[in-house]
């Protein structure tokens, strides 16, 4: 027991001693925590609001500014030089480096600096070379008003921020990962910065959308100002070079050629698209060639190339600068606003000392004169002291300083003695005047600038848009996106099979029936014998319900296309037909599109894509006095609805089968298709110009400017290319009038023609490199004003007229024309058409499509369609036929 006392007391003596020896780190880890987050922040990854610069890249430019005489240096001297003012790595200053050379503003380049195209990185800093450009030069540095700190260790002085009298920071664009925040300002437009700056000394609105130096086209929709939640989408512009091959001339900001090609090729080997090979030919500008497997639509393809591939990217601005020593959040309106007005002070703080150098220069340049005019310096020759000789000069001043600005000092007088005899002997008094006032029209205009400092700043800035804009023009085109479905444009790669018996569909189920090709990402609907319908997504195999009737590839929001059915409402009860389209649901749900009861099956089913409405024979079983036990049913004769839609009642009597007895035409409206000119697609909804009701066999007419006509399918995936001048919906019998400059005859000729062979596209101007089409029209008499060019002195020839009915009658695609007139043409503009009463167009009946319904028990009360021919009442609902 003693044992164990002495013991527990050891322990506890241990246990004191440690606990003196520990120390708490909690305290530590706050305060070093926060440190280094704020070295981080403020030294390292955000930059300023003053002049746009991280600190790394403020002292690169100093070190360049330092190193200045015209000539290029070595990389590797500029990162050694500003090591001086900040031990950063050699290897992040060349880098840094590297990236502001790279956005060719600041910096003058030479050697291989990389390629931002390409994803090349740059040669060794000992290899390449840099200076400051003009604009550099112009608009970053003023050491008079820059303000100046010591260096890390005290050897020298570096500038707390530089002078820069631009938005720098917008042109440029900043990217920064810190301690707890980051920033991303994207790069803008360098014409657009400089119109905004002005926009805002005028007091005026504006707006700034980012611009990429890889160009590419971007939706700035949700921009919003470049603040933290905003989006912008970027798109690769993606062309069709031919039927087999398109071609990428412009590339997404954040990407590369290798990484764009590389995502192409991943997005192939997933099956997602289907490519025959790819050609980089990316020198100055990105050439990259995707040849396609024949027999594959370019404009499904390209939307492919959007949704599964590096070609579209979205971007998550966030504007995040330093100002007074604090990270803040501010979007990019309020930072050029911000920009221009500190531009506008630094150009005053320079007027001041200019004008405080100019009125300094004038006094001093005034005293001299007097000295030198009034023989003042005769004055101390007897003068034996330097005192003396002080008192004398100013005692011989006095007299003669009455109208100088500020009283003179002991410093004044000290340097007229410093003059030279030389300079006295050779004092010119005209010259001396005329010098006197020059600086006084230098002084009232630097005093009128001071006045009128805003317009001085607006002159600034469209001086620099003069001097610096030509070659910076906006290269990113701004459009708004349409949204693209990928189950649409996705590859159909995988194969789907369906064991109707036992309820199974998948890709695995080989030895079974195969239904449609399919993607990984498709939906797929199936409808099983006893009513039951379900969508789920492509898998290897998945258990759906015995005795599967249909399967197929779920197309979302499809209003176009219809099921027709008749079923058994439970055993013994009577038969109902209805017709429904399915445009949303929940995956993996199973639908009831009976009545519900026990024992209902389907008697009769189809899925028509196009709305397609077909006559079938009803045929019941032979039970006590039925009189009629065989009949038709059009489905054209039943209005389409809801799936949870009760249906018409067919008979009460059981049914033993029935029976397709006719195919049925489409029941659905004619689709009217729209073309939005903004995001250049097709569409139903609504946007854009109605170019008119297509039904199936209905084409669309595409002219551009190149002279080329084609017929399309009005497919809503359809890109249509920049130099389209002319679509509508084709007219088989109306035929197009061109007027069009032949190169080789140098004369201009007119042609009307008519497009026989569909699908095709077609030159219908001649081949010679400098024929150019003028104008085209699909009016049915189109007139035309010529106005000819005025010869060298005499009058101009008065404007024709033409009837092009008239002139020339309708010929074949390929014929010349014939020549328009042998005068000089300066233009030939369209006029008003003459009267033509247009041929009508013989249309077959539409049937009008019916919204779904509500999927609620009321749907049942009121789901009685509109009465079959022969048909008559029954107790529930309306019988058809019987």
């Amino acid at each position: 027991m003693e044992e164990n006392e002495e013991v527990n007391e050891g322990i506890n003596e241990n246990l004191d001693n440690s606990q003196d020896s520990l120390t708490k780190v909690t305290g530590m880890y706050k305060d070093w925590f926060l440190d280094y987050a704020s070295y981080v922040i403020l030294e390292r990854a955000v930059p300023a609001i003053e002049d746009g610069f991280k600190p790394v890249q403020r002292r690169i430019m100093h070190a360049l500014k330092e190193l200045d005489d015209g000539r290029y240096n070595k990389v590797a001297n500029v990162v050694g030089h500003t090591m001086q003012y900040h031990p950063h790595g050699d290897a992040s200053i060349a880098d840094a480096m590297v990236q502001i050379g790279q956005k060719d503003l600041l910096i003058d380049t030479q050697g291989n600096w990389g390629n931002i195209l390409t994803g090349d990185g740059a040669a060794a800093s000992r290899y390449i070379e840099a200076r400051l450009s003009k604009f550099g030069l112009e608009v970053v540095f003023s050491p008079k008003i820059t303000e100046w700190q010591q260096s890390y260790d005290g050897r020298r002085k570096e500038p707390v921020n530089l002078p820069v009298k631009f938005p720098l920071l917008l042109a440029s664009g900043a990217e920064g990962i810190a301690v707890g925040l980051s920033t991303k300002v994207l790069p803008h437009n360098f014409i657009e910065l400089i119109d905004a700056s002005i926009k805002h000394l005028k007091g005026q609105r504006f707006t700034l959308f980012p611009d990429f130096p890889t160009a590419g086209i971007i939706d700035v929709t949700n921009y919003n100002e470049g603040l933290r939640g905003g989006k912008i989408r970027v798109r690769a512009k993606i062309s069709q070079l031919d039927r087999n091959t398109l071609v990428i001339n412009e590339i997404p900001y954040g990407t590369n050629t290798s990484s764009l090609i590389d995502s192409i090729l991943k997005a192939n080997d997933k099956g997602k698209i289907k490519i025959k090979k790819i050609e980089d030919n990316t020198a100055a500008d990105v050439e990259i060639l995707v040849h396609l497997p024949s027999g594959l639509s370019p404009d499904k393809t390209i939307d492919a190339l959007y949704a599964f591939t590096a070609c579209e990217s979205s971007i998550s601005p966030l504007g995040c600068i330093i100002e007074d020593n604090k990270p803040l959040f501010i979007g990019v309106v309020e930072m050029l606003k911000r920009s221009t007005d500190n531009t506008v002070d630094l150009l005053k703080a320079e007027l001041e000392i200019q004008l405080s150098e100019l009125e300094e220069q004038w006094h001093f340049t005034s005293l001299e004169r007097i000295f030198i005019e009034k023989r003042i310096y005769r004055d101390i020759e007897e003068e034996e002291t330097w005192e003396g000789v002080i008192k004398a000069i100013d005692k011989g001043l006095q007299p003669h300083v009455g109208h100088l600005k500020r009283a003179i000092t002991e410093e004044d007088i000290v340097r007229l003695t410093e003059i030279r005899i030389k300079r006295i002997s050779k004092f010119d008094l005209e010259k001396a005047q005329q010098f006197i006032e020059g600086l006084e029209e230098k002084i009232a205009q630097v005093k009128h600038h001071l006045e009128h400092l805003i317009e001085y700043a607006i002159d600034y800035f469209k001086s620099l848009k003069e001097k610096y804009g030509k070659g910076r023009e906006r290269k990113s085109e701004i459009r708004v996106f349409d949204d693209i479905e990928a189950t649409k444009v996705v590859i159909r790669n995988t194969k789907l099979y369906v064991n109707k018996e036992e309820g199974f569909v998948g890709t695995s189920l080989k030895r079974d029936e195969y239904v449609t090709d399919c993607s990984d990402i498709d939906d797929i609907i199936c409808f099983t014998k006893d009513g039951k319908m379900m969508i789920t997504k492509v898998d290897a195999k998945t258990f759906i319900g015995k005795n599967i009737i249909h399967v197929a590839v779920f197309k979302k929001k499809d209003k176009r296309t219809i099921y027709n059915m008749i079923y058994k409402d439970g055993k013994g009860g009577p038969s109902y037909i209805k017709r429904f389209n399915v445009t949303s649901i929940t995956r993996d749900k199973i639908y009831d599109l009976t009545n519900g009861k026990a024992n209902s099956e389907l008697l009769y089913f189809s899925a028509n894509p196009n709305g397609e409405a077909e006559v079938v024979t009803v045929m019941l079983r032979q039970a006590g006095s039925i009189k009629k036990l065989k009949w038709d049913i059009d489905f054209a004769d039943v209005l389409i609805k809801g799936r949870a839609s009760k249906g018409n009642v067919v008979t009460k009597y059981p049914v033993k089968r029935v029976e397709l007895k006719e195919k049925g035409v489409s029941t659905l409206k004619p689709r009217k298709i729209w073309f939005d000119d903004v995001v250049r697609r097709l569409n139903v909804d609504g946007r854009g110009d109605l170019l008119g009701e297509f039904r199936g066999d209905d084409l669309l007419l595409v002219v551009t400017q190149k002279g080329i006509a084609k017929t399309l399918i009005p497919d809503l995936s359809t890109h249509f290319d920049e130099d389209m001048i002319l679509l509508e919906k084709w007219n088989p019998e109306k035929p197009l009038s061109a007027v069009y400059y032949e190169g080789e005859k140098e004369k201009y000729y007119i042609k009307r023609f008519v497009i026989e062979n569909e699908g095709k596209e077609e030159l219908f101007i001649s081949e010679h490199p400098k024929s150019v089409l003028e104008l085209v029209s699909t009016d049915w008499r189109p007139v035309v004003e010529i106005e000819f060019t005025k010869p060298r002195g005499k009058d101009a020839k008065p404007n024709q007229t033409i009837d092009l009915e008239d002139f020339i009658a309708v010929k074949g695609i390929k014929a010349l024309g014939n020549v328009l007139t042998s005068e000089k043409v300066k233009s030939v503009n369209a006029l008003e058409p003459l009267p033509f009463e247009e041929p009508e167009e013989q249309k077959p009946e539409d049937m009008e499509v019916v919204d779904e319904e509500p999927l609620d028990s009321s749907s049942e009360a009121t789901s009685n369609s509109t009465k079959p021919k022969g048909s008559k009442p029954e107790d529930e609902g309306q019988t058809l036929l019987f």
